[in-house]
């Protein structure tokens, strides 16, 4: 999803002027506490986290990369790299992806667009060797690695008075039977199976503790993530039906005593069974300085969606944070915010970059790397050793924040949309003589106020029924609209509208006086069904306009209006489908 490939150097330019505004929304100072039911700085104030985790950096997930159909582990997309390219240019990759991912000027820009702390997913081989590798078995063997990539961090997050909440994503052999979100390798033991693992991973914890106790923009320790387990029965592969969870209780509370042996100010997550929503048996909490973290994906954003959590809040009397929620459409996004911020509870989105079009930040596919999947997927030939190794290290180059796709309807909606119904322009669509808007520029706004669309979100939590997508060419745009691809122009468009639905261009005729003009919009068909209405500044222009049977989609004819009346500064344009079946490609706008 590409929404205006602006160029990222003079975005950034643009979004470090806007941090001052957000700076100064940022008051928080000294630790974060656990007061009641809030979340509290050091001077007492409740503080909202808003907040973004770096899925993909430390630890690697295959829908990121799009290997997950054979390849779902860090480990397994490693070993099919390690098969083409060899061990040591595999090591090469993966330092460039660690040093390439995030980077100071992602934090910069996190910081502008409005985010006020970071979640970062570790992956504990990058702090400590596996058991099974321990030279001495029960010792462990620290690696600076992952403390000297959270130590630089942490000073990106200082610089722009952001918090910083460590999150053990990928646990000594693995928390969950959910696989790719631990890295887990069935095939060892994993952290329930092994104590030698439950013991590296509390001493990693009193670690981390030992060296951050004195940090304040450390924000909190987010002791486990997404556990997923069957304790009583191997049959509840993933904890959901659990109703005691012992183990887990028990392993926090003990990772909970080695942190307060050096550090008794940290405020401390913890997270259920159940991927950290079945809390039977884990409660009360054990320590005055916690709270607990649900996560939430693909459901309503409704009261009754977070009712057992608000819950546990009046019950325990504790604080709760939404840890993780996203991959979802920017309608579910604005709404989950508005809901849970109704609530006073913060949250933290996932992820900020990935190979896929619904996050802030979208790393480009290129074609050697879309060559090397067809590859794995058994579709294509096998690209020779430096053909693979180019190709790898070329992603690691888009990784980098200059290189990226940035999303600003994404940003749009996680913020603005949230507190406003005003719609923007997408562009800078000022004009004297004419104007070329592609259909896909619609406006930035909320459903409703800037375009209007059916299918905005997927809900199958909640429904029942399949996943259900909302833009349907899953490219360049996040909301409902559906977008495709010309293959032989490469030119973007709308596709699949639908009866009833619209899309507004805001534009500004740089004229002192009202004149007339032509608008022409390209549009495809192969029916004669389609009918489509034109209004201006709310006002008719022509209405019940038929769509000309173009010989198919994609076979692009125009339709000319004349006469058109502009007026001085802005014009608001819509496209209205009275009957669906047609798309969209462009509107042009002249003045003789």
């Amino acid at each position: 999803m590409r929404p205006r490939t602006c160029s990222l150097p003079k975005l950034f330019m643009v979004l470090c002027c806007l941090s001052f505004f957000f700076h100064g929304k940022v008051h928080a100072q000294g630790f974060l506490r656990a007061e009641g039911k809030q979340i509290v700085n050091g001077q007492n104030q409740p503080v909202i986290l808003r907040g973004m985790g770096l899925g993909g950096w430390m630890l690697q997930e295959g829908y990121m990369l799009r290997t997950a159909e054979f390849a779902g582990q860090q480990h397994r997309i490693k070993a099919k790299m390690e098969e083409l390219i060899g061990p040591e240019r595999t090591l090469e990759f993966y330092n460039a992806w660690l040093q390439n991912h995030t980077r100071k000027i992602d934090i910069d820009s996190m910081a502008a667009w409005g985010f006020n702390s970071v979640r970062l997913p570790m992956h504990y081989n990058l702090y400590t060797l596996p058991v099974e590798q321990e030279p001495v078995a029960g010792q462990n063997t620290w690696l600076e690695k992952g403390f000297q990539m959270t130590d630089s961090l942490l000073q990106w997050c200082k610089a722009n008075r952001m918090y910083l909440i460590l999150d053990l994503h990928a646990a000594p052999g693995g928390q969950g039977n959910d696989n790719n979100i631990s890295d887990r390798d069935p095939a060892k033991p994993s952290l329930w199976d092994s104590e030698a693992n439950k013991q590296k991973t509390i001493a990693l914890w009193r670690k981390l503790a030992e060296r951050y106790k004195d940090e304040p923009w450390i924000g909190a320790y987010d002791i486990i993530n997404e556990p997923n387990w069957g304790f009583q029965s191997k049959e509840d592969k993933n904890g959901c039906a659990e109703k005691d969870n012992a183990p887990l209780r028990q392993l926090m509370v003990d990772i909970t005593k080695a942190i307060r042996d050096v550090d008794q100010r940290h405020l401390i997550f913890i997270e259920g069974n159940c991927w950290g929503n079945n809390y039977n048996g884990v409660l009360p909490v054990w320590d005055k300085n916690m709270g607990l973290s649900f996560h939430k994906y693909w459901n309503y954003n409704d009261l009754s969606a977070i009712k057992g959590w608000l819950d546990l809040r009046d019950q325990h009397n504790v604080p709760i944070w939404l840890g993780e929620t996203g991959e979802n459409s920017n309608v579910w996004f604005r709404q989950a915010i508005e809901l849970v911020e109704g609530q006073g509870i913060g949250w933290a989105w996932w992820p900020l970059k990935k190979l896929g079009f619904n996050n802030p930040l979208e790393v480009p596919m290129t074609p050697g790397y879309q060559k090397l999947l067809n590859y794995w997927h058994g579709k294509g030939l096998k690209p020779s050793v430096d053909e693979a190794y180019a190709a790898l290290m070329e992603l690691t180059e888009n990784l980098k924040l200059e290189n990226n796709l940035f999303h600003q309807d994404v940003v749009d909606a996680i913020f603005r949309q949230v507190k406003s119904t005003e719609t923007l322009p997408f562009g800078n669509y000022s004009f004297v003589k004419k104007l070329t808007i592609p259909a896909v520029h619609y406006d930035l706004g909320r459903n409703g106020f800037a375009y209007l669309d059916k299918d905005t979100a997927n809900y199958y939590i909640s429904t029942g029924g399949p996943r259900t997508p909302w833009n349907r060419g899953t490219t360049y745009r996040n909301d409902g609209v559906d977008i495709a691809q010309d293959s032989i122009s490469k030119k973007l468009f709308v596709d699949h509208i639908e009866t009833g639905e619209w899309l507004q261009y805001t534009t500004a005729f740089e004229e002192n006086k009202a004149t007339t003009g032509t608008l022409k919009l390209l549009v495809a068909s192969d029916n004669n069904a389609g009918k489509l209405t034109l209004t201006l500044n709310g006002d008719v222009v022509k209405a019940g306009m038929g769509v000309p049977n173009t010989g198919g989609p994609k076979k692009w004819k125009t339709i000319t209006l004349k006469n058109i009346p502009l007026k001085p500064g802005k014009n608001v344009f819509r496209v209205i489908a009275e009957q669906g079946g047609f798309q969209l490609q462009s509107l042009e706008i002249s003045v003789k």
